[in-house]
């Protein structure tokens, strides 16, 4: 029941980052600058972003099975729709048809984890399902440049494309809304008018938002990271793209372990949310601000512990989607989970194009094969605004409320212990 839904999920991440390997591709064969890349990358974030909310809201209302392969077919489509595209126009809407099924993968799988699995492992298993995006932001570094170098770009994202289609077919015939505990039949779902009403109480909740705000300054800069560091490494260390491919895996290898760890040691150790949040978002910043210091000056074999250093400490996103759902109706999981959770993705849609515009401001006229090469004092203005999100996240992390692995919702509702 989770496996398909998750698939999809890691499928949607696979798509967050990909740009980042094809950006040079991009600029040779239509022309257009760091910018226009950034934007395109950020068109993704914009449709997830902008259907995060009714996503959940669908979800609730008709449940996983039929609005998670749905999703998952117009993600494909889009991914089928930019390996054909003869014209910026038609990147952008194959983009833009990416992100818009994307939207319900994840809220799809946690729905799932929320009535499928016990609530004492809600939290491990948030980060499970982040972990699985993980390995898809790890097949868009190294092994999308190998396929991209085996079958080009557009036979890379036709491959992509068609497994997705697959995948979603997979999704509509095996997976279940909910277990059946009273026989054979369809269990009722509450309908979309009764999820809408109840999401007024999401919103309206105070403790939305920190995780909301967190999330988003968080995420605007790990998006931003895995959109540039390809290039940052081709561009000021002279590497090939499949190399430097290979060393931008480093943080998402130890996110592979930090995200579950973080969600296990929070769930069964620790039980506490808002401790570990801070402390990862604070070490975050420390880790930020060393990267940002030795910019072009640091061994390459420092920049790659740096960066997976960045991955082990970067696991407090993890704990977003828990805080989200235990300080809300727990009936209203999908909604909270997808307010929470749009706070990330509306950081990386409005980041991603400006950044690249601070890129292009800095650009020094240098050109490689028709594609920009960016100075180091380029990168080290774009990843300066990086490190300043961060440390905001660190201190909005400070407004969170602590639920101890709970749902606090109704003991707010009486007036209890805050």
């Amino acid at each position: 029941m989770w496996s398909l839904p998750a698939l999809l999920f890691l499928v949607a991440f696979f798509h967050r980052a990909a740009p980042g390997i094809i950006a040079k591709d991009l600029m040779q064969e239509f022309g257009v600058t760091g910018a226009i890349v950034g934007l395109l990358s950020a068109t993704y974030f914009y449709a997830y972003a902008g259907f995060m909310i009714p996503a959940g809201l669908c979800i609730d209302a008709f449940g996983v099975r039929r609005v998670v392969a749905a999703g998952g077919i117009v993600m494909g489509l889009g991914t089928v729709v930019m390996g054909l595209a003869t014209a910026p126009r038609l990147l952008f809407a194959g983009r833009f048809a990416v992100g818009l099924g994307a939207t319900v993968t994840f809220i799809g799988a946690l729905k799932i984890g929320a009535t499928w699995f016990p609530p004492s492992r809600f939290g491990f298993l948030s980060a499970v399902t982040a972990t699985v995006g993980v390995v898809g932001a790890l097949a868009s570094t190294a092994p999308l440049a190998v396929l991209v170098g085996l079958a080009g770009w557009r036979g890379a994202l036709g491959i992509v494309g068609l497994a997705t289609l697959a995948a979603s077919a997979l999704c509509f015939a095996l997976v279940r809304d909910r277990p059946e505990r009273e026989g054979p039949g369809v269990v009722p779902l509450p309908g979309f008018g009764a999820v809408f009403a109840g999401a007024l109480e999401v919103l309206t909740n105070r403790h939305t938002w920190p995780p909301f705000l967190a999330f988003f300054c968080l995420y605007a800069a790990f998006g931003n990271l895995a959109l540039w560091v390809v290039p940052y490494l081709r561009d000021v260390y002279g590497l090939s793209s499949e190399r430097a491919a290979l060393y931008a895996t480093a943080p998402s290898l130890a996110l592979l372990v930090s995200a579950p760890a973080t969600g296990y040691l929070s769930d069964q150790v620790w039980k506490r949310r808002k401790l570990p949040y801070v402390a990862c978002s604070a070490s975050s910043f420390a880790v930020w601000a060393l990267f940002f210091a030795t910019l072009g000056t640091l061994p390459l074999r420092g920049v790659y512990a740096l960066l997976f250093v960045l991955g082990t400490v970067g696991g407090a996103f993890v704990l977003t989607w828990p805080i989200g759902r235990e300080v809300n109706p727990p009936h209203l999981a999908g909604i909270a989970v997808a307010v929470v959770n749009f706070g990330g993705f509306l950081g990386a849609a409005l980041t991603q194009g400006p950044i690249g515009a601070v890129l292009d401001a800095r650009w020094a006229g240098a050109l490689s094969a028709g594609a920009r090469v960016y100075p180091v004092e380029a990168y080290a203005a774009a990843f300066g605004v990086c490190a300043a999100l961060v440390v905001a996240a660190a201190l909005l992390s400070l407004l969170l409320r602590e639920t101890r692995g709970r749902n606090v919702y109704a003991e707010r509702r009486q007036g209890g212990r805050r």
